[in-house]
């Protein structure tokens, strides 16, 4: 089969996804749409790892190309955190967006502004014989103390670029997918998906 799975089921990145591939001739499918619910444990040390991982398992599963990503928010003034913990940064079980934001927060408030900080991605293609080929992408900004925007998901209201006077959560969806950590790393894995599927 000709498509490619999108291997997640978080629906933020699923909108994404979809809005950064579509024109690109490559037809696209959700773990939703083809009735496959896996819940791959990101137990690895790297963003690669994490990504392969996700991208393997929904390959193997499903029996077609896959593309997964693993993402995270790096902050200078904490060390790089949350980094590859960005999606499960938060002192108590069952937290929302809003409460790792407020945790992040929490733990830059004694620390000196600008608190600069950048989103990274990186976006892992596999095929069901379990070959792999990866891509990066970065953005950089500063997080701010109050949230901004109602778009996005994530850290997004709290990440501010300075060059657009605007946090991620303010941008439209064709900025953000211009823009963007995963959007940077989905145009550089172009090449090898336009290769996969002989576009």
């Amino acid at each position: 089969m000709n498509k490619l799975l999108i291997a997640t089921n978080n629906n933020g990145k699923v909108l994404e996804l979809q809005d950064l591939l579509k024109g690109s001739g490559i037809e696209f499918i959700t773990p939703a749409q083809f009735n496959l619910e896996m819940d791959v444990e990101e137990d690895g040390t790297t963003y690669a790892e994490n990504a392969s991982k996700k991208a393997i398992a929904f390959a193997k599963a499903s029996g077609l190309i896959s593309l997964a990503d693993d993402s995270g928010l790096e902050v200078e003034a904490l060390d790089g955190a949350p980094g590859l913990y960005s999606a499960r940064y938060s002192p108590k079980p069952g937290a929302k967006d809003a409460d790792r934001r407020a945790f992040l927060l929490e733990n830059l408030k004694d620390k000196p502004r600008p608190w600069k900080a950048h989103f990274h991605a990186t976006i892992a293609i596999a095929t069901p014989e379990g070959q792999v080929q990866l891509a990066e992408g970065n953005c950089y900004g500063e997080i701010i103390p109050e949230e901004r925007g109602t778009g996005g998901f994530g850290y997004d209201p709290i990440f501010f670029m300075p060059e657009l006077g605007k946090t991620m959560a303010e941008l439209d969806m064709d900025e953000k997918n211009r823009l963007s950590h995963r959007a940077r790393g989905v145009t550089n894995a172009m090449p090898i998906l336009k290769t996969l599927f002989g576009k």
